[in-house]
């Protein structure tokens, strides 16, 4: 009798892996995505998770985009004044 190999459960679980990576870019993108072009969710995730918010300020400058914060800043203490 042969021995069994594990190659059937090793592509299951690099298929399992890849498919966990495709996912998180995809979460990442649509995360990205609504940062960049709702305000009011910006708000929202400076309230929830104001780490987030920072690396997608800082992503942003590093590409050159400057004065997002600021323009947020401004804008959300308008708002509660």
């Amino acid at each position: 009798m042969a021995p069994k190999t594990m190659e059937p459960i090793a592509r299951k679980i690099f298929k399992g892996v890849i498919l966990l990576e495709v996912a998180g870019v995809f979460g990442a993108y649509f995360l990205f995505q609504k940062m960049n072009t709702s305000r009011d969710f910006r708000n929202t995730m400076n309230r929830k998770l104001p780490s987030v918010l920072e690396v997608f300020y800082k992503s942003n400058e590093w590409a050159g985009i400057h004065g997002i914060r600021e323009s947020d800043q401004d804008a959300w203490s308008t708002k509660t004044s």
